[in-house]
């Protein structure tokens, strides 16, 4: 497969979780990962509980940003060929979330 894949959240990761209303940016976060994207190439799936119009409230917050996602919410087209088909799991390198716990 291409880059590096990072599946990052929203709610906990790009912004404080104040679901459902956005809450206040994490710079630190948004800084890191464009970082990412333009140093390294990785390519960048949202990856959210977010849907409908809350959903497109995230995803043109982050756009006014000046972050880009090359799939939301879904597999990448090289994943899906490679998989032969799109799985119910998000294929990543990497997850960013705010809950998550580290399994070596």
């Amino acid at each position: 497969m291409k880059n590096k894949i990072i599946a990052i959240d929203f709610d906990g990761c790009l912004c404080t979780n104040e679901f459902p209303d956005i809450g206040t940016e994490i710079s630190k976060t948004i800084k890191l990962v464009k970082e990412e994207q333009q140093r390294n190439g990785v390519r960048l799936i949202l990856w959210t509980c977010r849907r409908d119009e809350a959903l497109k409230a995230a995803v043109e917050w982050c756009a006014r940003r000046g972050l880009h996602f090359d799939a939301i919410n879904e597999n990448l087209p090289d994943v899906i060929r490679a998989f032969g088909g799109d799985t119910r799991k998000i294929y990543a390198d990497e997850y960013w979330d705010d809950r998550a716990v580290r399994v070596p």
